[in-house]
């Protein structure tokens, strides 16, 4: 793989980290600001309706813009925003930063998914992918987990300056480390097609079916990984200090999970779709059941972390494959199906809270949307899938 992939897995990790990193402080935000639990939690649903706006429009607008120098401005104005999100103390303003934020991080999210596909072969997409995303990845095993002990340390305005400052080295690495690899794996400007016949992409089936089950796997894990500290602390009893032990074994999983589907996806996704769908989906069930056991809650966590990045990596590189012709903007059709997922899930899962299962609320709708998308996918393999070499 391009040394130009590991300086974008290197920005994802400190972008990735912005994202994830409320998991561990949605309570200390409450408190600090004067908000219920539920109303902090949508601050994910915020970042992620940002992304979802975010991506194709940032994409449509960048477009014929020289690549290494859009990755940058996107890094150099997600540093800012932190340091202003640091300072606030109104929520409605930091709802705003977060919105903000999660605009510019789309797209730059989307630019470096078109960028790493277009740096490896055409049959390599998985592996680009998983590369990439092994940056998010490392930010739920190491970035998330030390933001929680960060905010719990020093209160949870620490973590935002810390996200400001992880920007540094991530602009560094693409200001000098990027050489021209980004512009050379651009599109070029006369040959690219238009906005039009790239959108027009958009009624093709093999593009459009697996987005939203890439949504409904991504609703199931921002369900729960959003409220797993109220889990970990009020169901399973146990200190808020686990909540970062809880957030670290979930990235573990991630990082293992999008290692599979790097290996896999491209060759035997229908494999990876129907069997970890179907393992998820008990898992889910599972995890509600025995959650008030610590000794299983916890490699519950890990095992969810797994099933749920090799099945969502699978989906958005389906998403790229059938985008082949958007070169522009496919990686904003993939990075909006992951956060439609982002954005619902946490929303569902707050309403849940209010119910009579209460805590657990986020664990059955991560069961009820992962659910959905497996019933969804079975009837329609084919189409995500056209080719399944003999196993």
């Amino acid at each position: 793989m391009p040394i130009a992939l590991y300086v974008l897995a290197l920005a994802v990790f400190a972008m990735g980290t912005s994202e994830f990193m409320l998991a561990g402080l949605v309570p200390d935000i409450a408190a600090g600001l004067g908000v219920p639990v539920g109303t902090a939690g949508l601050l994910t649903s915020a970042f992620a309706a940002g992304m979802v706006v975010g991506a194709p429009a940032m994409a449509a607008v960048t477009r014929r813009l020289p690549t290494r120098a859009t990755l940058l401005g996107c890094v150099v104005v997600v540093a800012l925003l932190h340091g202003v999100g640091a300072l606030t103390s109104h929520f409605t303003v930091l709802v705003a930063i977060r919105v903000l934020a999660a605009f510019t991080n789309a797209g730059f999210l989307a630019i470096a998914l078109g960028t790493a596909t277009r740096l490896v072969a055409a049959n390599q997409k998985g592996h680009a992918v998983a590369v990439l995303l092994s940056g998010t990845t490392v930010a739920t095993v190491v970035g998330v987990p030390a933001g929680a002990l960060l905010g719990a340390a020093l209160g949870w305005r620490s973590t935002f300056w810390a996200i400001a400052l992880l920007c540094v080295p991530a602009a560094v690495g693409i200001a000098k480390g990027f050489a021209n690899r980004a512009d050379e794996a651009s599109p070029d400007a006369a040959a690219a097609p238009t906005l039009r016949s790239e959108l027009v992409q958009l009624t093709s089936p093999r593009l459009v079916v697996p987005m939203p089950l890439a949504a409904l796997v991504n609703a199931g894990t921002f369900a729960t990984l959003t409220f797993l500290a109220p889990i970990v602390t009020n169901t399973a009893g146990l200190t808020r200090w686990w909540v970062s032990v809880a957030l670290m074994l979930f990235g573990s999983g991630s990082l293992l999970g999008v290692t599979i589907g790097g290996r896999f996806s491209d060759g035997r996704p229908q494999l990876l779709v129907v069997a970890g769908g179907g393992l998820r989906v008990l898992g889910w069930i599972t995890l509600a059941v025995v959650a008030t056991n610590p000794a299983v809650l916890l490699p519950l966590v890990l095992i969810q972390g797994i099933l749920g990045f090799a099945v969502g990596s699978t989906l958005i590189t389906r998403v790229l494959y059938a985008a082949a012709e958007a070169p522009t903007m496919g990686g904003s059709y993939a990075t909006a199906a992951l956060n439609v997922g982002a954005t619902v899930g946490p929303v569902l899962a707050a309403a849940s809270l209010d119910t009579k299962v209460g805590d657990l609320g986020p664990v059955w709708v991560a069961a009820s949307t992962t659910g959905a998308a497996l019933l969804l996918a079975l009837p329609l393999l084919s189409i995500i899938a056209p080719r399944l070499p003999p196993l």
